[in-house]
């Protein structure tokens, strides 16, 4: 019985992480990506993208687990294996989308201004993001969930591109080596792909 409570109550954990997900993000892409449009930084408008990408993926684990206990275990662990497929995908959307603007960036050679705007919403995920992931890689392992894990992972990318994102522009600003914005958003679209397949492979 204590066991069962345990599982409801972290359930209802990640049920409530998931709509926290979404409504920052949301705000944070917004944010992100007007800043990005205004400095032309391919990874800030990267970093609005992952946000609206993660609310997406957070709207799968709030669909996930607002089925937690209406539905039976059996149809559970289809919900659970679909959830982690989507989550898989939108790894590669995002991916994608932050691979062909770092190189459309490269190519054309488009240079990120600094962005106070930018900054200060950038700082602000890497103060609420590391903890976010911890909670919900936590709470995915506690309750054996893929699709929550993967979740998670998407929210680690969000700080990576964060700390990418002042790298970035913290390069261009000192040392006006302005392809580090593009480069980090390379990098990051690496990560995301190989994340993308883990999970599809789990």
């Amino acid at each position: 019985m204590e066991k069962n409570y345990n599982i409801s109550k972290y359930k209802k954990r990640a049920l409530i992480l998931s709509y926290f997900t979404v409504g920052y993000n949301i705000f944070e892409g917004v944010v992100s990506i007007i800043a990005g449009i205004l400095a032309n930084s391919i990874a800030l408008e990267g970093f609005g993208m992952d946000s609206f990408i993660e609310s997406l993926s957070g709207s799968i684990m709030i669909w996930r687990f607002k089925k937690y206990g209406k539905i039976s275990r059996d149809e559970e662990e289809r919900v659970e294996k679909r959830a982690a497929k989507l989550i898989a995908i939108s790894f590669f959307i995002l991916a994608a989308y932050i691979l062909y603007e770092s190189i459309r960036k490269l190519y054309s050679r488009e240079i990120p201004d600094p962005s106070i705007i930018g900054l200060i919403i950038v700082i602000l995920s890497i103060i609420v993001m590391p903890v976010l992931f911890y909670l919900k890689y936590r709470t995915g392992v506690l309750i054996k969930s893929k699709s929550l894990i993967a979740d998670s992972k998407e929210t680690l990318a969000c700080v990576l591109l964060s700390f990418a994102v002042l790298f970035g522009i913290g390069l261009n600003y000192l040392y006006g080596f302005w392809q580090a914005d593009p480069i980090a958003g390379i990098l990051i679209a690496g990560y995301l792909i190989k994340e993308g397949f883990y999970t599809l492979k789990e």
